[in-house]
């Protein structure tokens, strides 16, 4: 599924070539459908131009974040990766990056930090920006996650972020100001022509801008731009469940004492020693 705007969703079929987006009904019974899920349609009777979605395939995960009421609530389905965007300015934030690694690690997505806007680096002035950003990069690298420098005024500092999307699912996310938007626009340069699409498809063009999308690469992967992912609270987990999100920690906690250690004050714990 490409995209889900509630009154109808548009779907790719999987075994044309054709790539004709279709517009499709799902049945009520349905849980909450987003981009990325595999669905079963069916032609609906009476009309040559609609079907209707009957039924989720199973999910190898699904990228959650919760509501306002604070229920679970699906953003992206079978994914690969979550790409975590930052910058120079404004500063990284190490909580909210420590969050999304969280997050990832929960749903089995593999996190990678991608620093943007590299060309603000090494301007007279910005010098404790660029130590605070080279410094974030190098604590990420040494907890095992991979870490990306990218800009959108060179064009060869895009082949790392591409080969670590190549035939993968990835999710853009980050805090506001970070350069989300040019690195999509980078990406997917024709994805106004693609929105466009999607809304001739579904009949539904104002709510493109707030719900996910999926969009094939030409490097046989696809991107999801989820809009609204700029944050994720992690405080619904279990501690060791969060604990888990910090491979440095994970790592240690295999020689504890105790299975249930909780890194505290217990004795034999790897982590305190």
């Amino acid at each position: 599924m490409l995209a889900n705007f509630g009154e109808a969703a548009a779907v790719l079929e999987l075994d044309t070539t054709t790539n004709t987006t279709l517009r499709a009904i799902p049945l009520k019974k349905l849980p909450l459908l987003v981009a990325g899920d595999v669905v079963t349609c069916v032609e609906q009777q009476g009309s040559e131009n609609e079907i209707r979605i009957t039924q989720l395939q199973p999910r190898n995960n699904a990228l959650s974040r919760p509501d306002r009421r604070g229920k679970l609530k699906p953003v992206a389905a079978n994914l690969s990766s979550l790409l975590i965007v930052c910058a120079p300015q404004p500063e990284p934030d190490m909580l909210l990056l420590d969050q999304f690694c969280i997050v990832a690690y929960h749903n089995g997505l593999e996190p990678v930090i991608v620093l943007n806007k590299t060309d603000l680096l090494g301007i007279a002035g910005n010098e404790k920006s660029d130590e605070r950003c080279f410094q974030v990069l190098a604590d990420y690298q040494l907890a095992g996650i991979q870490t990306l420098e990218v800009n959108t005024t060179d064009p060869d500092a895009w082949k790392p972020l591409l080969d670590a999307t190549k035939n993968k699912v990835a999710v853009l996310v980050g805090q506001s100001g970070v350069g989300k938007s040019s690195i999509i626009k980078r990406i997917l340069p024709d994805q106004e022509i693609r929105v466009g699409a999607l809304s001739r498809a579904t009949g539904i063009g104002s709510h493109t801008t707030t719900v996910s999308c999926w969009y094939d690469l030409e490097n046989s992967g696809a991107l999801i731009d989820s809009p609204g992912v700029r944050q994720f609270a992690v405080d619904y987990l279990d501690p060791r469940a969060v604990a888990s999100g910090y491979p440095e920690l994970a790592a240690l906690a295999k020689s504890c004492r105790f299975n249930d250690c909780m890194h505290r004050v217990e004795p034999g714990c790897a982590v305190l020693e």
